[in-house]
């Protein structure tokens, strides 16, 4: 998450904490297709012809996941609608979720 620059700016002096906008470091375009992804999640969760088709042949455990993450990320998406944060705020926290996702398939997927 901090690879890719979103996680948030801090300005500390001893006991005081400033947090900021998210830094930005990292790859550029990495980070705008994450947020354009996180985007998707404002809709709710369906399995449409193209998705169905890309899905042939995928083992079952890789699906559960892609589907317990879509859950998730969606149900998390309506949750800071519903606590009235802005719709940028709550797409940066459901990509920085995502790369949560990703970050933990791809760690798992390595041998031992």
């Amino acid at each position: 998450m901090a690879y890719l620059g979103l996680v948030p700016s801090e300005h500390s002096s001893g006991e005081h904490r400033r947090r900021g906008g998210i830094t930005k470091t990292g790859n550029r375009h990495v980070r705008r297709l994450l947020i354009e992804t996180a985007w998707h999640y404002r809709h709710k969760p369906a399995v449409g012809v193209r998705l169905a088709k890309r899905r042939r042949g995928q083992p079952p455990q890789v699906i559960a996941r892609a589907d317990r993450a879509q859950q998730r990320l969606c149900t998390q998406y309506r949750r800071l609608v519903g606590k009235s944060k802005h719709h940028n705020t709550i797409v940066v926290a459901i990509a920085r979720m995502l790369i949560g996702y990703v970050w933990e398939t791809l760690r798992e997927a390595q041998p031992s």
